[in-house]
C-alpha cells in the first residue's frame, strides 16, 4: 500500500525559509513521480513542483525562483527546499505520487 506522509510544517516569518519532508511508502518500480501541491484558506489546491522518475523538475512559475525539490536516490523521501517565504503561501502543503496519491497535508504558516 501507498503511504506518504509529509513533515516539516511550521510557521515562519516572512522573508525565511522552510524545507519540507515526504515519506515514501512505495515500490521504487510504481513511482513515476513526485511532486508538491498546496491550498491556501479558501482558494483551490494548487500545483507546486514535480520531479520525474528521471530526475526533469517542473516548478510554477512563482516559486521558481525560490524552491527547490529534490529527493534521495531510493525514492524513500522527497524535500521542498522554500526560500524566501510570503504571507501569501500560507498553505496546507501535500506531497503526490503520480498524481495519484496524497499525503495528508502539512502547515505552513507563513506571518511576522
Amino acid at each position: 500500500q501507498v503511504q506518504l506522509v509529509e513533515s516539516g510544517g511550521a510557521l515562519v516569518q516572512p522573508g525565511g525559509s522552510l524545507r519540507l519532508s515526504c515519506a515514501v511508502s512505495a515500490s521504487i518500480f510504481d513511482i513515476y513521480n513526485l511532486g508538491w501541491y498546496r491550498q491556501a484558506p479558501g482558494k483551490e489546491r494548487e500545483w507546486v513542483v514535480t520531479i520525474s522518475r528521471g530526475g526533469t523538475t517542473t516548478y510554477t512559475s512563482s516559486v521558481k525562483a525560490r524552491f527547490t525539490i529534490f529527493r534521495d536516490n531510493a525514492w524513500s523521501t522527497v524535500y521542498l527546499q522554500m526560500n524566501s517565504l510570503s504571507p501569501e503561501e500560507t498553505a496546507v502543503y501535500c506531497c503526490d505520487m503520480n498524481e495519484r496519491y496524497w499525503g495528508r497535508g502539512t502547515l505552513v504558516t507563513v506571518s511576522s
